[in-house]
């Protein structure tokens, strides 16, 4: 944005500095059409008008020289906004990529939440309420997890390993009793690897 506006300033002052050259150039024809038609004869009003010719051509080469100048910083100023605008359509162009890719992987995942939750109602009804209710009741207090796996006396839940009383009491419950983990409060769930 600041490249195309310094670009835009120094095009408005590349015209300024053309029309002022183009004020000092029509001035200074006039004035030299004024000496050769002779119509001026005094001695002194001639000198007068040679003298301003001459500042005229020296105003004429300044002002041209703040042109060349400014159309200098101008063409510096047009190839660094084209630098920089190239350089915001790459960016962009990431972006829509990134978006297009995030987007992609928010449907897969929603799709795969779909699939996922209605996997959930189905296993849900083969449970029963009062589980279902302690399970959904956890699973809110502990960030979305209400059971856990035992694994090699360990709750995978909080990641404590279960004091030898707690696994003897676990070992010697019923294979459908529910068991807790004492420190997390989780409900655990027993395999082959739970080290029982």
């Amino acid at each position: 944005m600041a490249a195309q506006t310094e670009e835009s300033d120094t095009a408005r002052e590349q015209t300024k500095a053309e029309q002022d050259v183009d004020q000092v150039r029509q001035r200074a024809v006039r004035d030299q059409q004024r000496l050769d038609s002779g119509a001026v004869t005094s001695p002194k009003d001639l000198a007068n008008l040679q003298r301003e010719i001459a500042s005229l051509a020296k105003r004429q080469g300044d002002l041209e020289d703040v042109v060349l100048e400014v159309m200098e910083r101008r063409e510096s100023a047009q190839e660094r906004a084209g630098e920089l605008t190239e350089r915001v359509a790459s960016v962009q162009s990431k972006i829509d990529d990134a978006t297009a890719r995030r987007d992609a992987a928010f449907e897969e995942i929603d799709t795969e939440a779909a699939a996922v939750t209605k996997e959930r109602e189905v296993v849900a009804a083969s449970i029963p309420a009062d589980l279902l209710k302690l399970y959904d009741k956890l699973r809110q207090q502990q960030g979305g997890i209400g059971a856990a796996k035992l694994y090699a006396r360990t709750c995978q839940g909080c990641r404590q390993e279960l004091a030898i009383t707690e696994l003897s009491e676990i070992r010697s419950a019923a294979r459908d009793t529910v068991v807790r983990c004492e420190n997390c409060r989780r409900i655990l769930v027993r395999t082959a690897e739970s080290g029982l």
